[in-house]
């Protein structure tokens, strides 16, 4: 069931969506060569704890997860798609991040997410985030009042095929709410003109990933989280949530 929000949670939501945003600034203002994921995700760890937030991330377990999230920042790395659970690996020249991020202030949560190169980029490492961020920016485009679901699926899933990027089966946005994941499900890919209508308070979290080789193929890595791409291309991963207004859709993890 899609339960649509007032203005006023739509408010206390992008009080929440805030405190995302700038622990994911400063996870992509610290990443850099010889840093450590465990030192992000407590970078990001600190962010929740001065604002007196908690994270809907740590201990999450869903049907398919052998043991609870044991961090509160996903952190995936190259071929790593999402999920990637921070150990003590040291980040190098070249490497590709996706830092996926959520917090829950006062009952509300904020998910959201990026992708970053560090060090020296490599310049089809460029292109696929560039591709992921236009892909969201067409995806957002999309989330008005009237339009349908698809609509979104469609605008995100033209943008990545075009471009000659995979899109992981089966994965995609979510709505967002007092909880993490809510209806209804936002695919990458879809027929325009179908699925739910969107209305005036629906909040949902539009959330792109691409494939560098251009498969859609994927597998978990042994720590069961992990997706990661099969055929060891890079990957990416954007994500905002989107409130849907009548005077158009209102990101609430927009970063500064």
């Amino acid at each position: 069931m899609v339960e649509l929000k007032t203005d006023t949670s739509i408010d206390a939501m992008y009080e929440a969506g805030q405190v995302v945003a700038r622990a994911l600034t400063a996870v992509r203002d610290a990443a850099d060569v010889g840093v450590s994921l465990l030192e992000l995700d407590e970078l990001a760890h600190d962010v929740l704890r001065e604002a007196g937030a908690t994270s809907p991330f740590l201990g999450y377990r869903p049907s398919f997860a052998p043991v609870p999230f044991p961090a509160v920042l996903c952190a995936s790395v190259n071929d790593a798609i999402v999920h990637g659970i921070p150990t003590g690996y040291r980040l190098r020249d070249g490497d590709l991040l996706s830092a996926d991020f959520g917090a829950q202030l006062n009952g509300w949560v904020g998910d959201s997410a990026l992708s970053l190169t560090v060090g020296t980029p490599r310049p089809a490492d460029v292109r696929l985030i560039e591709t992921a961020e236009r892909a969201l920016a067409a995806g957002i485009e999309a989330a008005v009042v009237g339009n349908r679901i698809g609509d979104i699926a469609h605008a995100i899933g033209t943008v990545c095929r075009t471009a000659g990027y995979g899109i992981p089966d089966g994965f995609g946005g979510h709505g967002v709410g007092r909880h993490m994941h809510e209806d209804p499900g936002v695919p990458n890919e879809g027929r325009p003109g179908r699925g739910l209508r969107l209305r005036h308070g629906m909040v949902i979290a539009i959330e792109p990933m691409l494939i560098a080789g251009g498969t859609d193929d994927y597998h978990a890595a042994p720590d069961g989280w992990t997706l990661k791409t099969n055929d060891g291309s890079r990957a990416a991963h954007v994500e905002h949530t989107v409130a849907i207004t009548d005077s158009g859709p209102r990101i609430l993890t927009e970063r500064r």
